[in-house]
């Protein structure tokens, strides 16, 4: 049986995501194009915040200089360079970028990744949960650390909190796909009302940590409401980098089995796909991408829901592109999120989730008023 031959009201998520051969196959080079274009829209913005803040910096005479820093480690400013600029962009402002970089990529892939494997388009971290379970893993070492947690934190080091963090958005992800699918089905109702129960409990368990931290432990985890990448440095970028680059190197290979998926369990299965490997790795990727970014910005809501289906949009369903797409136009987002955040109170800073969250609400809003009768809300 075809997919044109079954009920439209069987396949609900087929008319989101779609058949790549038989509706977007003419949309391939709009995606390697539009792919293009969003790397050469990164590296501006990441630029931009290099240059921009309260000082601003000559960032295109510094450029040159990265490959030394990275490989011969020098010291003090190049010659041509003033020893401010070097120290505002080298110790300040390219660990942020480098770190919004990798956070907005993570989030923007988990998305997608979620989406796909769930097969309706309001899976995301932070909306189901996943993101507050992760917060829950980060704050247990945060506030226990140096007391019960003590051995761990003295064994794993600066991974500690990141790999906590991927413990608790692992375990949250877990439960909510076990409670929202049914039967190979995944429920959209159950999925959202589960993630808000799993959400609260998990905002329930971070309080009473609160609720016992001293003072210090109350600054570390004060972030964690609307996320910041405030206090970024290269120990946070080393402590997260290595698990998102492995999540964003694996996830190309889910691709073909994520498209698969959109035509149902049944159906991928039939072509050869291994459906719950497939399941397991990307909860697993996620989790881990998810526990890293939480572990050291806290939760910055919407990235998740907001690109991939702004890219759905533009360049088709296709995983094969909208997953790199949707990494570099995280990364672009989250970066120029931030640069905003740093910048429109000064000397003061806003948190990044306000804004992230004044632009993706009512975008979720638009998608619920848009789709609700594909989904039958």
């Amino acid at each position: 049986m075809t997919e044109t031959s079954l009920p439209e009201r069987s396949l609900p998520f087929s008319r989101w995501f779609g058949s790549h051969e038989a509706r977007h196959g003419d949309r391939e080079p709009r995606a390697r194009a539009v792919i293009v274009l969003l790397v050469l829209a990164t590296v501006t913005v990441m630029l931009f915040s290099l240059a921009t803040g309260p000082i601003a910096v000559p960032v295109l005479d510094i450029v040159p200089h990265f490959p030394a820093y990275f490989l011969s480690s020098i010291e003090g400013a190049p010659e041509g360079v003033s020893l401010r600029d070097w120290i505002v962009v080298m110790d300040i402002r390219l660990p942020r970028v480098t770190l919004g970089a990798l956070v907005g990529a993570a989030l923007a892939v988990s998305g997608a990744v979620m989406q796909g494997l769930f097969r309706n388009p309001l899976a995301d971290p932070g909306i189901v949960g996943v993101s507050a379970g992760a917060g829950l893993g980060a704050a247990c070492f945060i506030v226990l650390g140096n007391t019960l947690l003590a051995p761990a934190m003295a064994l794993l080091g600066i991974y500690a909190v990141p790999l906590a963090a991927f413990a608790g958005g692992l375990i949250t992800t877990l439960l909510l796909y076990r409670i929202g699918t049914r039967g190979g089905i995944t429920s959209v109702a159950t999925l959202l009302l589960a993630g808000i129960a799993l959400g609260a409990l998990t905002g329930a368990m971070t309080g009473l940590l609160v609720y016992v931290a001293d003072d210090q432990e109350l600054r570390d985890l004060q972030f964690w409401g609307l996320g910041s990448l405030a206090g970024s440095n290269w120990e946070k970028v080393l402590s997260a980098a290595p698990i998102i680059l492995l999540m964003l190197v694996c996830v190309p290979f889910l691709a073909r089995g994520l498209n698969a998926l959109t035509l149902g369990e049944a159906a991928a299965s039939h072509i050869g796909i291994r459906v719950q490997r497939l399941k397991n790795l990307s909860i697993v990727l996620v989790a881990a991408a998810t526990g890293a970014s939480v572990a050291v910005s806290g939760g910055i809501g919407f990235v998740g829901i907001v690109v991939p289906h702004l890219l759905r949009l533009t360049i088709g369903p296709d995983h094969r592109y909208l997953l790199p797409a949707s990494a570099l136009l995280g990364a672009c987002l989250l970066i120029a999120a931030d640069t905003l955040a740093r910048t429109i109170v000064v000397p003061a800073e806003m948190p990044i989730g306000i804004i992230t969250a004044f632009a993706g609400a009512p975008f979720f809003l638009w998608i619920l008023l848009r789709k609700r009768g594909l989904m039958g809300l």
